[in-house]
């Protein structure tokens, strides 16, 4: 008996051993999106790639980021190993202001957290062009 619970016991540890062998990972192509300068109520979809680059299936849990203004939509199915998966992110255009924001990744790869960043600064065409003309105005005199 005892011989029989040792050999179960040498059993499960090395398949747990090698369970812990595969894992997945996640490798953005960037971890940073910047917009550069864009207009008021300009499209503000962007979207962070990525490639499972372990050997067992990518299960991205959570998705939140550093703000309500910035709303990000994560994948819904595993992302098996070797293939390759979207992160929408939605930054609202309507507030005219430079902006930093962070997204969290959480998943079950080997770094299960992984911090995203988007920049950029969105300006309103109509008041940028207001300030050029008082601007010019007062040079000219």
């Amino acid at each position: 008996m005892k011989q029989l619970i040792t050999i179960l016991f040498v059993g499960l540890l090395s398949f747990s051993v090698n369970a812990q062998d595969k894992v997945a990972k996640i490798e953005f192509e960037s971890d940073t999106i910047d917009y550069g300068t864009i207009e008021k109520g300009a499209d503000g979809v962007r979207v962070f790639k990525f490639k499972n680059t372990g050997e067992s299936p990518l299960i991205i849990s959570k998705v939140k980021s550093s703000c309500g203004c910035t709303v990000p939509k994560k994948p819904e199915e595993p992302i098996m190993p070797g293939m390759t998966g979207e992160i929408a992110v939605k930054y609202d255009t309507n507030r005219v202001m430079p902006f930093r924001k962070t997204i969290t990744v959480t998943s079950n790869a080997e770094t299960p957290i992984v911090a995203l960043k988007i920049k950029g600064l969105v300006v309103d065409a109509d008041k940028t062009s207001v300030l050029e003309k008082k601007n010019k105005s007062v040079i000219e005199q």
